[in-house]
């Protein structure tokens, strides 16, 4: 079993602590990163972390995390409203699925009520600011121990 997780985060999440600190706080990706990095590696595994504002990106990067990753965490943004395609990419992907979303997209516009990601996710966590990350990887530990 690979002991590698992968970590993908979708459109404006490069935009961490820039936009709307209000709603997703004022830590950036980089910190997001950091963080989940240095736990994985407390829990025993390497961290793969990517960000694109491309939904045929992050198509591509589930594909490869067939390939080479045991477990999954993905925020992926508004693409969680919308996204066919990455629900059927997550379909394909055989290890655990963690979707996380920064604010609480259920005390938000209705339409962010609905998440296509969530057919597929093993786990939601939703409105614990960026420490969502970090209790989708140790959930992801406690499965794939």
């Amino acid at each position: 079993m690979s002991t590698q997780i992968t970590l993908l985060n979708g459109p404006n999440l490069n935009l961490l602590g820039q936009r709307q600190p209000e709603i997703y706080g004022s830590e950036t990706l980089a910190d997001v990163t950091r963080d989940c990095t240095q736990l994985a590696e407390r829990l025993g595994f390497a961290l793969k972390a990517r960000q694109s504002n491309s939904e045929g990106q992050l198509v591509d990067w589930i594909q490869e995390a067939r390939l080479d990753s045991a477990g999954l965490v993905i925020n992926p943004g508004a693409y969680s409203h919308t996204s066919v395609a990455i629900l059927d990419a997550l379909n394909a992907f055989e290890g655990p699925v963690m979707e996380v979303h920064i604010s609480n997209i259920h005390k938000r516009e209705s339409f962010r009520h609905h998440s296509y990601v969530s057919h597929r996710a093993d786990a939601v966590i939703a409105g614990a600011g960026t420490q969502g990350y970090l209790f989708a990887l140790e959930r992801l530990a406690r499965l794939l121990g």
